[in-house]
């Protein structure tokens, strides 16, 4: 039976909704799984996207250019593609575009985060006495964090790194290995801002 215009798909716009939102963060999401488990060569091809400062920016419009094509899309098959169709496809129109954002917040202020801290520790001895250092980093959003946090970490007397939200990188670090003018030296910095607290 075909769909006529008084019809809703509730489930294709939440599906679509989902799959738009979620698309356009491959690209941070694949670097956080690479750099999990450890796949160096992948996370040096994700990290040259993530080096672009509003890479994300780019992508929440993405994400609606997307929800967008797939919604005129559905429209023009169902024979929709006009003012009254839009207005009886609304409850399918208001769900792709709810999940969409709903995707992209949910990425951005709990996925990101929590991800950024799963492989925050180095492996320095604990043995020393380390030192407690606060640094604000000017990152776009919190889908920046691991690549933040892996860079800081090459540094080898950085025990660990922690983030929190919106931009403020906890840094353990032994003094007798590094200093924190040497961590705010870093190559990472000259693209992303950074302040010493």
């Amino acid at each position: 039976m075909e769909d006529n215009c008084c019809q809703t798909n509730n489930k294709k716009g939440l599906f679509n909704g989902l799959i738009y939102g979620l698309f356009p963060h491959a690209f941070c999401i694949g670097f956080i799984v690479f750099s999990v488990i450890g796949i160096s060569t992948a996370t040096a091809f994700f990290k040259k996207f993530l080096l672009i400062p509003h890479f994300f920016s780019f992508l929440v419009g993405i994400s609606f250019l997307l929800a967008t094509l797939s919604a005129v899309i559905y429209l023009r098959k169902n024979r929709c593609l006009c003012v009254a169709g839009i207005k009886n496809k609304w409850k399918y129109l208001t769900i792709l575009y709810g999940v969409t954002i709903l995707t992209n917040l949910l990425m951005f202020s709990v996925v990101f985060p929590a991800l950024a801290n799963i492989n925050s520790q180095n492996t320095i001895s604990q043995n020393n006495l380390l030192s407690s250092l606060s640094i604000e980093v000017q990152i776009p959003c919190s889908g920046h964090a691991p690549l933040i946090i892996d860079e800081i970490k090459k540094d080898d007397g950085v025990g660990s790194v922690w983030f929190k939200a919106p931009n403020i990188f906890e840094v353990k670090y032994n003094p007798e290995k590094t200093s924190p003018e040497r961590i705010a030296s870093l190559e990472i910095f000259k693209t992303f801002k950074i302040i010493v607290q």
